[in-house]
């Protein structure tokens, strides 16, 4: 996290996370990301979620995250999956193999049909929502947001 902090790379929370206090504490910050999974009750405008790894041995590779429903929010930005590849793993497949375990998991919840989305210009990105099956619904600006959008859907 620290490496994508640096080089200024990474989804909203991310870059919000405090990394010495993960780093002391790593299973409060696991506690806390449960707390928007299937069964717990959920803050206003949230859906369920849950968070997944990608690790190689004891090293960090990246995370996703699923949402197992879309509100009109993740709709417009975000959609069911949200990923990151720390700065130094990525342009090895990490970024494709990570899309591709959480359309699986995805699947396994019922999701037939998922929504991803990525900025205009991340072309690393938009290679990797592509290469999983990705059909571009469009390109849109939205007045929250710096930079236009792509959004794709991926059939299940």
């Amino acid at each position: 996290m620290k490496e994508a902090q640096a080089a200024g790379s990474g989804l909203g929370d991310t870059l919000l996370w405090n990394v010495p206090d993960i780093e002391r504490d790593f299973e409060a910050l696991l506690k806390n990301l449960q707390r928007y999974e299937p069964g717990q009750k959920l803050p206003e405008g949230f859906v369920h979620s849950e968070y997944r790894w990608l690790v190689d041995g004891d090293t960090y590779l990246g995370r996703v995250g699923i949402r197992h429903a879309l509100n009109e929010r993740l709709r417009e930005f975000g959609g069911h999956i949200g990923y990151e590849i720390r700065p130094s793993a990525r342009r090895q497949g990490n970024a494709t193999l990570a899309l591709k375990l959480a359309l699986e998991r995805c699947r396994e919840i019922g999701i037939d049909r998922a929504l991803v989305t990525c900025d205009v210009e991340n072309l690393g990105s938009r290679r990797t929502i592509e290469k999983n099956g990705g059909e571009l619904e469009g390109e849109f600006s939205l007045d929250f947001h710096d930079q236009p959008i792509r959004r794709y859907w991926i059939q299940l």
